[in-house]
């Protein structure tokens, strides 16, 4: 991936993390568990958040495989102080965010799905 393209996205996740109300960190992770771009706080640890997501993904596509029950639409982890939520961006990738424990899901989860699709369609381009 060209420098410019993860520029494109760490700009789709910096707009993520201001436009939708809640989103405290968001990165674009490989299915290999490795992480293509991210927009996250200062102090946040970027290699935890990857390998949590990758675990996570993990975890979610085993479930439905074992459970046949179709295609993996989003996994997340809801705890007192936020949530976790991962969702596809394309076949090979996945869009995971850090939620604040106030989040209106119903509205996170729609913006979510617009900014995975922005996500995907930047990388058919690569």
């Amino acid at each position: 991936m060209q420098l410019t393209d993860v520029g494109k996205l760490q700009q789709t996740l910096q707009e993520a993390r201001t436009t939708i109300p809640g989103v405290e960190a968001a990165a674009v992770v490989s299915s290999e568990g490795l992480t293509i771009a991210s927009a996250l706080p200062p102090d946040f640890d970027e290699d935890r958040l990857v390998a949590v997501t990758a675990a996570m993904l993990d975890v979610g596509q085993r479930t439905r495989t074992e459970l046949d029950m179709g295609q993996l639409e989003q996994v997340y982890v809801r705890s007192t102080n936020g949530y976790v939520v991962i969702i596809p961006a394309g076949n090979d990738a996945v869009l995971a965010v850090i939620l604040g424990k106030d989040a209106k899901l119903g509205l996170v989860f729609l913006n979510l799905k617009r900014f995975a699709d922005q996500i995907a369609h930047a990388l058919e381009g690569v």
